[in-house]
């Protein structure tokens, strides 16, 4: 069975230019809630401690007092392999920026063995083109009319995605043995043969629309990505009503669990 991987090890946030201490802090907690281990202040003057740790709370104050305070962007981007850049802003010289969600489910599987880092703006102007530059990822959260968050609730959101997206890796990893999560072709036409087989004990199918009917019913469970556990679930099923369609007969009843 596979291990889950080592979620936000070394993973960080990066705040540029911020206007407001009180914005740190609240980052810093929300930062501290989905296991982001660094905080990155890039600004011409060092924040104002107490107004950081007003917010941050005791929980989240660790960040604060191993907070890296740069000057420039460039090195505060060093330490990170992949970096997703926030903006709310579509110059012509920008990318397409995707919404959180896409990003982080392309991001999540990169978390095993690198450090990540989330890239915020000024709260009045965002990120420049160049600090962009430094970043292999583009999101935009999508918004109405008016397209101004505040600079803690777009880290929220994003590092919400992020820990969602790698929490569905994990559960992926834990459930899946040497067979594989979803059923493959051997599991499906097991289960296909047996649907038929009963639809035809109830005359739904007879052998003048037969495959049209299976062909309906194969396109419409392809769709939600059958894994092996449900396909043997089916497979029992069918099998017990088989078995009680046949009592009349004599047949025996079917040996094990049902879905086996």
């Amino acid at each position: 069975m596979s291990q889950p991987i080592n979620t936000l090890a070394g993973s960080g946030l990066i705040l540029v230019r911020p206007k407001y201490p009180e914005n740190i802090g609240a980052s810093a907690r929300i930062a501290c809630n989905f296991g982001i281990e660094q905080l990155t202040v890039v600004a011409e003057e060092a924040p104002d401690q107490e107004r950081m740790l007003k917010m941050a709370t005791h929980k989240a104050a660790h960040l604060i007092h191993e907070l890296r305070f740069l000057d420039n962007t460039q090195e505060a981007a060093e330490p990170y392999h992949f970096i997703v850049g926030t903006t709310a802003r579509q110059g012509k010289h920008r990318v397409l920026e995707k919404a959180p969600h896409a990003v982080m489910q392309e991001l999540a599987p990169l978390a095993a063995n690198h450090r990540l880092a989330l890239m915020f703006g000024p709260e009045n102007s965002g990120l420049t083109n160049e600090d962009l530059d430094l970043c292999q990822f583009t999101s935009t959260i999508p918004t109405a009319d008016f397209s101004s968050l505040n600079l803690a609730q777009a880290v929220a959101i994003h590092c919400y995605e992020l820990s969602m997206a790698i929490n569905r890796l994990e559960e992926e990893a834990v459930n899946t043995d040497g067979e594989g999560l979803y059923a493959n072709s051997y599991d499906l036409e097991g289960m296909y043969e047996h649907i038929e087989e009963a639809l035809t004990k109830i005359t739904f199918i007879r052998h003048t629309n037969k495959t049209y009917w299976m062909r309906n019913i194969r396109q419409f469970l392809s769709r939600t990505r059958i894994k092996k556990k449900e396909a043997s679930l089916i497979r029992g099923v069918c099998r017990k009503f088989l078995w009680h369609s046949g009592q009349e007969d004599g047949q025996k009843a079917p040996e094990g669990k049902e879905g086996e």
